[in-house]
């Protein structure tokens, strides 16, 4: 070349030969003194598909039970997911979500929740999410919702409860908001331990999903299992757990809620006496307080319910649950 520097000498970097992310970075300082913000982009989008992708498989129904196996409206359900090598399992139905633990076999996951007793009847989809490594299994579960058979009752009471007046309402307002605050933070692991058992020694009424009228007017329907309880007969905790409620209220009257963890709760109302405190663990029969007839009531009795993310479940369907070999 005439005029001119030499050629320089050198071996020519032919872009082939370069790795996806030299290829990648190569381009970028090429451009980079004529369009900055164009090369950033490049840069990240080379390192976002250096990332591994996690690979997603499906599920085998089989791998899914569910205990009853036949849903009801208001039953308990027990969620069972043996998936070998699974590290987590998360899932969701009817817009609830389901926190899984697993079991003492090391291979099987549990959750145990449940539905409604106003929950709609017929289909409904059961969503399963298994991460194992860096794979994510899933599967969408068709569950159909079978309605089960409650009666109705007429029940007096004292006119108060019917119709409270003003002062009450604002007490009742208040009730509503402790009880929101309540149930809004469960512990994040089961605290229960084995199958729950009755609180009480008393025959059971098959009161619950009862729709109950009081003096006449619909009050909706009864969401918990009525003991025959005599005045003054202990009542227990049905499982291991925390208190986080223990005080009079207005409907409830001396009202006793332990929290069993993972969002799963077991109230005691109508009590006489409280022998706990909020705040204290307490252990599978362990004494709560006595059976009595304080807040809305016609007579003595032990009013049990079972709570889970707001669903209110069939008591006697959760103590026919064989709950002993999963912790």
């Amino acid at each position: 070349m005439e005029g001119g520097a030499p050629p320089r000498r050198g071996r020519t970097v032919v872009c082939s030969e370069l790795s996806p992310w030299n290829t990648a970075a190569y381009a970028v300082l090429m451009i980079r003194a004529h369009f900055p913000k164009l090369a950033v982009l490049l840069m990240l989008a080379a390192l976002f598909l250096s990332q591994p992708i996690a690979a997603q498989t499906e599920i085998p129904s089989s791998a899914v039970t569910l205990n009853p196996a036949v849903v009801e409206a208001g039953s308990p359900e027990l969620i069972r997911v043996a998936v070998p090598g699974s590290q987590d399992v998360t899932g969701e139905w009817l817009g609830k979500k389901l926190l899984f633990f697993q079991g003492s076999d090391g291979h099987s996951w549990y959750a145990l929740a449940g539905l409604d007793v106003e929950a709609p009847i017929g289909p409904s989809t059961l969503k399963i999410e298994v991460k194992h490594g860096t794979s994510l299994s899933q599967l969408n579960l068709p569950i159909e919702i079978y309605p089960a058979k409650y009666r109705t009752e007429a029940i007096s009471v004292a006119p108060r409860f019917v119709e409270p007046n003003p002062q009450d309402l604002k007490q009742i307002k208040a009730e509503v908001e402790l009880k929101t605050e309540v149930f809004a933070v469960s512990a994040p692991k089961p605290l229960w331990h084995g199958s729950f058992r009755a609180p009480v020694i008393a025959p059971a009424t098959d009161s619950f999903g009862v729709r109950r009228t009081y003096n006449g007017t619909l009050a909706g329907i009864h969401k918990g299992m009525d003991f025959r309880a005599h005045m003054g007969t202990p009542v227990r905790a049905s499982n291991n757990g925390t208190v986080v409620l223990a005080r009079r209220l207005y409907y409830e009257g001396n009202c006793v809620v332990i929290d069993h963890g993972l969002g799963l709760y077991t109230l005691s109302m109508h009590l006489s006496r409280i022998y706990v405190h909020e705040g204290q663990h307490v252990e599978t029969g362990q004494r709560l307080g006595l059976s009595g007839a304080t807040g809305r009531v016609t007579g003595p009795h032990l009013h049990w319910a079972v709570r889970w993310e707001g669903a209110y479940l069939d008591p006697a369907k959760l103590l026919k649950l064989n709950l002993s070999a999963l912790r």
